[in-house]
């Protein structure tokens, strides 16, 4: 059974500065996410640097095996979607593996 919307009563808007409470958060959450990810791309321009030097291929298919099971048991553990976090994990590689092929020569 589908439940209907119910107008908003004096209740509903006291909850309001509690969603403010969590968006004020997800804001902070987010804000942190991104700071964290400049950083790992930081190491990873390091890596590629490195990669490059000694003639090394920019992916490295055994390190990510590991990565990824490492990442879904994290995940697990943390009640998050282990496809989500390998979905993201892939999205975060193809983009370093892309900044580690423009450093080759």
């Amino acid at each position: 059974m589908i439940e209907k919307e119910r107008p908003m009563t004096d209740f509903d808007r006291s909850t309001l500065p509690s969603l403010q409470h969590l968006r004020h958060s997800i804001d902070n959450i987010d804000a942190a996410v991104i700071h964290m990810l400049a950083e790992r791309f930081r190491c990873t321009q390091v890596v590629g640097v490195l990669k490059a030097r000694h003639n090394m291929p920019p992916a490295d298919p055994d390190r990510e095996i590991q990565q990824i099971a490492r990442l879904r048991q994290l995940a697990t553990a943390s009640g998050l979607d282990p496809d989500f976090a390998e979905k993201f994990h892939a999205f975060v590689v193809s983009e370093v593996i892309r900044h580690h092929e423009a450093i080759r020569p």
